[in-house]
């Protein structure tokens, strides 16, 4: 009730940025039980995770690629833009939008709630770091979690669950930033592979193949999920006992199970040499997350570093061509991205139960 008072509509799931925001200022400012709380948490240590934040999915969830999947046409969610398969600049004067207003403000955005929402120790964190904090009891929401965490302890134990054993948190659809349009892809998962090496012949090879089976058996796949949360095969998601106790995962059930599995996709082939460009990230968010550069210092230090990356690369297939420079108006003037600066939505919350209604339909 005093949610709404203040802020004129339901506290819910936060449907875009805007309301999360508004819902992480609430509850760092408003203690629960008497006790100081935390609207949001993130980590801000220099590492290469604090790269795979952004490439991973920060940009794509705020809206700076385009539509289309997996990974946005022709612009993608690392703000590279593909022209008849080859990459054609990153920076928004070759018609990328690695530095575009969409990627300022995914950037400010992180920025700022890391400083005003998170917990003081966030910003000397790790993604382990981090994932683990926001299972204290003392944090409201977190954009986005690697799921593979809510199987640590501390997300099953203490006042994460109830007096049944059930978690008291639950897993919700990501809200989108203001650039966010129907049809982009909306966060990011790992889907792996058994690889073969190929010069593993004979007995090594039929060996190989058959340990391979094994691991992806039934039986074996559910007791995998038991042990790590992460499954491999629809059959362990309809197991019976995974549909008995799966409140037990807080919603990860039915994210598998429903259409949205398919709006979370990796990083795609249009990322022409992910270790040469992914460098570029992680030390100029580093920078600005510790106040050396603005956001824009840093987005455009990335996407000038891509483009430098990009020009030099000489591939067997699909070999980068950068576009010619052109001024970032005439980029920011044509259909799709980059997008010109925009102003703040308005906030949207759901109910849980809707959210989850949203999953099982969502487009494709």
């Amino acid at each position: 009730k005093k949610y709404g008072t203040g802020n004129g509509y339901s506290l819910g799931v936060p449907e875009n940025w805007a309301a999360y925001e508004d819902i992480a200022e609430f509850f760092t400012n408003t203690p629960i039980d008497g006790k100081k709380v935390y609207g949001h948490t993130d980590f801000g240590k220099k590492s290469p995770s604090l790269g795979w934040r952004f490439t991973d999915s920060w940009l794509s969830i705020a809206g700076a690629g385009d539509t289309g999947l997996p990974n946005g046409t022709p612009v993608d969610e690392w703000g590279i833009r593909i022209e008849n398969r080859s990459p054609v600049g990153s920076s928004v004067e070759r018609g990328g939008a690695t530095n575009s207003p969409a990627a300022i403000y995914a950037l400010q955005s992180y920025i700022d709630w890391l400083n005003k929402y998170s917990p003081p120790s966030a910003k000397q964190g790790t993604f382990r770091d981090n994932n683990i904090a926001a299972a204290q009891s003392n944090v409201a929401q977190q954009m986005f979690l690697y799921t593979l965490w809510i199987n640590e302890p501390a997300y099953q134990q203490g006042k994460m669950i109830n007096e049944k054993g059930e978690p008291v948190w639950r897993l919700a659809p990501t809200p989108h930033g203001r650039y966010w349009k129907q049809g982009m892809k909306v966060g990011y998962q790992d889907a792996g592979s058994w690889t073969i090496p190929k010069n593993t012949r004979g007995p090594k090879r039929a060996a190989a193949w058959l340990w391979a089976q094994f691991c992806v058996s039934k039986s074996a796949a559910v007791a995998k999920f038991k042990a790590g949360g992460t499954p491999v095969r629809h059959s362990t998601l309809s197991s019976d006992f995974v549909q008995k106790n799966k409140s037990r995962w807080g919603g990860l059930i039915e994210f598998y199970q429903s259409d949205a599995i398919h709006l979370w996709t990796d990083t795609g082939l249009n990322v022409p040499h992910y270790p040469l460009l992914f460098r570029a990230w992680w030390p100029n968010l580093d920078r600005a997350i510790n106040g050396q550069i603005s956001a824009k210092e840093a987005m455009n230090n990335i996407a000038y570093e891509q483009d430098k990356i990009m020009g030099s690369l000489k591939l067997a297939r699909y070999s980068p061509k950068l576009n010619p420079k052109r001024t970032q108006a005439y980029w920011l003037a044509q259909p799709g991205s980059p997008k010109p600066a925009q102003a703040r939505e308005k906030p949207s919350t759901l109910s849980y139960d809707t959210a989850i209604k949203r999953w099982r339909k969502a487009p494709q």
